[in-house]
């Protein structure tokens, strides 16, 4: 079969403009504030982060020393802050720089991309495993995603890192993957644990691919890693749900049964497919499943099983959240490897002369590079810097004053750049959430609640004061304290 990247200087060539543009891409508008994906995310990490680097300072006002600290402290812990205390211990080399996060995440990613081309070319070829490698790296949604402030980066870097281990285990049977296979996978559920999903499958499927299952749940090696891989985050867990016990609320309410009967469910959950990856790149991947080796296809079985059962579990946020569909793009590319390699193998057949070569190689890259402009085009119509200000002038304005408020992120904005807490109210989407859970609360009582405690209401997402006539009303009885571009404050005394 002929290679369309036929030497190891044109396979070197192409892997270094791909790297190069999704870095270039990555890094552009690196300065901006990081609201451009899942902002209400990005900023729990950013206050936590924050929260650690103030705790080690001493040279800063005693009340904003103790204000970040305790919105590190006050604010919901998930998973483990590996990524926060990597960017708080930055912080003191470099000075509080939020867009410090985004050099890391878009680091991470990369690693993860050399992984999965040497994964890829251990699966299907060099070709493949190069248009394998261009998908991770430039699928739109995966660009804005991956650089992004959270911990779903650094997780797909570590779920690709073990799956090129557990393979290479696959193949050798040696013990240095085995213990890296272990570490990889361990560390990925340690740093998020939807990660074990992948995980199971991706390691289920690689274990079958060369063995029948009773030899491979025979094999001590694999216990081993199944071992190292549970430890990590199995500690986390036992510590946080039964001696600490801050985690058992948090894992609460991410599997609703009902769903199951709701058409919205599916119907949300391809919405966040489509968005993720594109219903045209995702029924390509599909197809290239049909182009694997017997052998081989296992492996992608088990990972694209891994990523069923992992939105049958979390039904609610796979179908409301498209970040949680961030790990299956390695899956996609990986699955799109064989049929890249199938049609670059009959284009390589097509170019038999230097110039025809030459052509195809622009053709491919030009189509590469005006994909990343689009993405360049989408990060400069948005200047979010302007907003630091507005909420340094809202905390003002309002100093001194108790403040309740419809904000964007539950008043992280205002915690971050206006160093004020504020008591939110619940966005029309939290009042979905709940009533889907069973949860759901009076308006009326919780209203005057807040009333009663607050001197103050500030309004900032205005399209979701428009979803919720009853608190519209409410405000619309009060008189305006102060408005700007972009808020208004009603008195409620």
């Amino acid at each position: 079969m002929k290679r369309f990247f036929s030497t190891h200087a044109a396979r070197i060539i192409a892997l270094t403009v791909v790297f190069a543009l999704a870095l270039a891409i990555r890094l552009y508008d690196l300065t901006d504030l990081p609201l451009e994906f899942h902002s209400t995310r990005q900023l729990l990490s950013a206050l936590k982060a924050r929260g650690m680097y103030y705790e080690t300072r001493f040279d800063v006002p005693p009340e904003e020393r103790a204000f970040a600290i305790q919105q590190w402290k006050f604010r919901a812990s998930v998973e483990p802050e590996v990524f926060e205390r990597i960017v708080a211990w930055t912080y003191r080399f470099t000075g509080e720089k939020v867009w410090i996060a985004r050099i890391y995440s878009s680091a991470f990613w990369l690693i993860g991309g050399l992984f999965l081309y040497l994964l890829a070319r251990r699966l299907v070829s060099d070709d493949g495993a190069i248009a394998a490698t261009a998908v991770y790296l430039c699928l739109p949604y995966g660009v804005i995603a991956s650089r992004s402030f959270q911990p779903d980066p650094l997780m797909t870097m570590l779920i690709v890192m073990f799956l090129w281990a557990v393979w290479e285990w696959s193949s050798s049977s040696k013990w240095i993957h085995v213990i890296l296979a272990g570490i990889f996978g361990g560390l990925a559920i340690y740093v998020k644990f939807p990660a074990a999903f992948f995980v199971a499958g991706g390691g289920l499927g690689a274990a079958l691919s060369h063995r029948s299952m009773k030899e491979a749940f025979k094999n001590p090696q694999l216990y081993a890693m199944i071992v190292l891989g549970i430890l990590p985050g199995a500690a986390y867990l036992i510590h946080g749900i039964f001696v600490e016990d801050y985690l058992g609320q948090q894992f609460s309410g991410r599997f609703i049964p009902a769903l199951f009967l709701s058409p919205s469910y599916y119907v949300g959950w391809l919405n966040m497919l489509n968005l993720a990856t594109g219903g045209f790149t995702l029924g390509l991947a599909l197809l290239g499943l049909f182009f694997f080796e017997d052998k081989k296809l296992r492996l992608l079985l088990g990972l694209w099983a891994g990523y069923a059962l992992f939105g049958f579990y979390f039904n609610f946020h796979i179908s409301t959240h498209d970040y949680y569909s961030l790990p299956l793009i390695p899956i996609l590319a990986l699955s799109l490897a064989p049929l890249a390699d199938f049609l670059l193998s009959k284009l390589a057949g097509l170019t038999n002369t230097k110039l025809l070569r030459l052509s195809s190689f622009l053709f491919l890259f030009i189509g590469i590079f005006a994909s990343l402009w689009n993405i360049r085009n989408q990060l400069n119509a948005a200047d979010y810097r302007p907003e630091a200000a507005m909420w340094a002038e809202i905390a003002a304005k309002t100093d001194g004053y108790n403040l309740a408020g419809l904000t964007q992120d539950y008043g992280a904005r205002m915690a971050y750049w206006g160093w004020r807490n504020i008591a939110s109210w619940p966005t029309s989407g939290d009042l979905i959430y709940g009533g889907a859970r069973g949860a759901g609360r009076d308006l009326e009582d919780f209203y005057k609640e807040l009333v009663a405690k607050k001197e103050l209401f500030l309004v900032t997402d205005f399209d979701d004061l428009e979803r919720q006539p009853f608190l519209k009303e409410k405000l619309e009885a009060y008189p305006v304290f102060a408005e700007g571009d972009g808020y208004a404050i009603y008195r409620l005394r």
